[in-house]
């Protein structure tokens, strides 16, 4: 029977937890009567060689010695450090899932569940209580003040160069994370796997080849696009699509912009996708306008009405695209144009 790539990523996730525990028994064992908590209850205790020095758009991180509290506060980068096999004692749940603060495809990767933190306006207080000695922000607005609040309390990884607005890739998340935490080694891992399963894809499906693609969202405020860069959007590019460029051209340096009435039909293209926020993908489909779009006319549009899958397409984490290749390429061979 044939195991998918994300079925064999969650087993790999879960082994690692399950190290971790281990190793925290043996740890307790050689340590009974002590009064504080073995360092690998909260991240694995292997790793590569410190000090390492990071460079980040907004200065230079210097982590002294392998982190053992970790705090995680971008966007995926809390399931990012799960797969590498460090359970962070702090993350914040930027897609609402509730929980341990990550999707289905990391279901049970916790051994011991995280201190939940808000998402844009994180409480320093909060974060400062759980003693970190290393805070992950690498998917984030950029703030400078943030910044500087964070790294008052333990080194803090920020967004690469270009990460600005959210804008940081899968690669540069990775790369930045596994840096930190001395896993180098399991994040190229991660990327080679990544890079297999979409070269799966783009075999199952040559023809997607040159096609245009358009990934839009829905919420209450009306519909919007994904500029070229979002992790949204390289997903359908890294299958074969194209982005048509007037969306980047109206983005600018944003990772999405919004429409009008007035350029609605910047949706249109060989394969339209759209993703309810937290609004019924109903909504979405019987929208007037958006039945004007030509795409939507001719059969070519799919709004995903499956809160996890839809999930799974914007976190941009690699367990989650793998999630998400395992099930949304079949549905756009149906629909494009």
């Amino acid at each position: 029977m044939r195991t998918s790539p994300s079925a064999r990523r969650v087993r790999r996730v879960l082994a690692a937890a399950g190290a971790v525990v281990a190793a925290s028994l043996v740890l307790a064992g050689c340590t009974s009567g002590s009064s504080s908590p073995a360092a690998s209850d909260d991240a694995s205790s292997s790793g590569g060689t410190f000090p390492v020095s990071i460079q980040t758009a907004l200065g230079t991180t210097e982590i002294p010695s392998q982190p053992k509290r970790v705090v995680a506060l971008g966007w995926g980068d809390a399931e990012t450090a799960l797969e590498l096999g460090v359970q962070p004692v702090g993350a914040s749940d930027w897609l609402a899932f509730g929980g341990d603060g990550v999707g289905p495809w990391l279901k049970d990767a916790y051994t011991k569940k995280p201190t939940i933190i808000q998402t844009l306006e994180p409480s320093y207080e909060q974060i400062l209580k759980l003693k970190p000695d290393l805070i992950l922000d690498t998917k984030s607005s950029g703030d400078k003040d943030r910044y500087a609040k964070l790294s008052a309390i333990a080194p803090t990884v920020a967004i690469p160069k270009g990460g600005e607005n959210y804008l940081t890739t899968t690669e540069q998340q990775v790369d930045l994370v596994s840096r930190a935490l001395g896993k180098e080694s399991e994040g190229k891992k991660l990327l080679t796997d990544l890079d297999d399963a979409y070269a799966a894809a783009r075999k199952a499906h040559p023809e997607f080849d040159g096609k245009t693609a358009v990934v839009g969202a829905y919420t209450a405020d009306g519909f919007g696009a994904y500029a070229s860069k979002d992790s949204r959007s390289t997903f359908m590019q890294e299958l074969g699509f194209t982005i048509p460029k007037a969306i980047d051209q109206q983005a600018g340096d944003a990772f999405s912009v919004s429409l009008s009435e007035e350029n609605l039909d910047l949706l249109n293209a060989d394969l339209t996708v759209i993703l309810p926020i937290y609004v019924e993908a109903s909504k979405a489909e019987s929208d007037p306008l958006f039945q004007k779009v030509p795409s939507v006319q001719e059969g070519h549009s799919i709004v995903v009405d499956d809160p996890d899958v839809s999930a799974a397409f914007s976190l941009g984490t690699t367990a989650a695209i793998e999630w998400a290749l395992d099930r949304l390429p079949d549905e756009f061979a149906k629909k494009v144009g």
